[in-house]
């Protein structure tokens, strides 16, 4: 069986710089790339608060820099996704879509999805007015009239920071009952510029033509009916999802399926450590993965020097 000293499970941002790090370091890493290889760095435009880029810089074109620095220090990269990672002993054992690989430690960076409303609109839109994250996308959309859409915390939160920027935020639930905590529904709620629409959801996002978003099309879930609604974009508030049932039962996880870590990247499996948004729910930035992937990979080597004598 093909023996590597450190598989590296995403080809995101945390990832990328996790390859740079155990290259640098001479362990000749393999990135298995996964399903979306970049990550969702690869599905946005520009990136204008990644600190380096005076004038910002496209998103594939970042993950395009760090996948050629990691490669100019010997990192490997291998199209697909892990099926299963097998914990039981050590080296521990990597089930790949094609074949299989045994590792002395493994950088988990496998990220997580946005929760999408599923539309055909919605998709083609990403990156051109509809966004799953405020923090990355609110500042292009200033004195615009925009879109939240969800009904729990993170639509509340989204809807919030993104008043700043906004002439206006509607917040836009198919219920008229939110999942939200009391003392988030009531901050929203006493914020001027949020409107709300209740008992409605999205059916189309417009205009797929002209690659930008220009209204959308609401129906109301009581009685069907349907209005166009102008708007400049669209910021879906529903949630992420990890992506991490590649490993069932054998790490731990939250009640939403986010791996949980000690000390910034430690799983409770020796050489095996977790970074980006696999693990971290709450910041979800393309730097922040970028210093969890530098991390874990710091910390992968001191295992491999402990544990391994490499």
């Amino acid at each position: 069986m093909e023996a590597r000293k450190v598989a590296i499970i995403g080809s995101g941002c945390a990832g990328l710089t996790a390859a740079l790090y155990t290259a640098r370091a001479g362990l000749q890493p393999l990135v298995i790339e996964g399903d979306e290889s970049g990550g969702q760095l690869s599905l946005t435009t520009l990136v204008e608060n990644f600190p380096g880029f005076v004038e910002g810089i496209q998103g594939p074109e970042l993950i395009d820099n760090i996948r050629r620095q990691a490669e100019r220090f010997g990192a490997e990269f291998r199209n697909g996704r892990v099926k299963r990672l097998w914990l039981e002993r050590q080296p521990y054992r990597l089930e790949l879509e094609e074949g299989e690989l045994e590792a002395s430690a493994v950088i988990i960076a496998a990220g997580a999805r946005a929760r999408w409303l599923g539309l055909e609109s919605e998709q083609a839109l990403i990156g051109h007015g509809v966004s799953s994250c405020a923090t990355c996308d609110g500042f292009f959309f200033r004195g615009r009239d925009i879109i939240v859409v969800g009904g729990g915390d993170s639509a509340m939160e989204e809807a919030m920071f993104l008043t700043r920027f906004a002439q206006s935020v509607t917040l836009v639930h198919r219920r008229d009952q939110f999942r939200a905590s009391l003392i988030m529904l009531q901050r929203a709620k006493e914020n001027p510029k949020i409107r709300w629409i209740t008992n409605a959801e999205i059916v189309e996002i417009r205009d797929v033509a002209r690659q930008e978003v220009t209204s959308v099309v609401l129906q109301d879930t009581r009685s069907g009916k349907r209005r166009e609604m102008p708007i400049a974009a669209v910021f879906l508030g529903i949630g992420h999802v990890p992506n991490t049932g590649f490993f069932g039962a054998d790490l731990e996880t939250d009640s939403d399926g986010y791996l949980v870590t000690r000390d910034y990247v430690f799983t409770r499996a020796p050489g095996v450590f977790a970074c980006g948004d696999v693990q971290d729910r709450r910041y979800r930035q393309a730097i922040t993965a970028a210093g969890s992937g530098c991390m874990a990979a710091i910390e992968a080597e001191r295992y491999l020097q402990e544990h391994a004598g490499i």
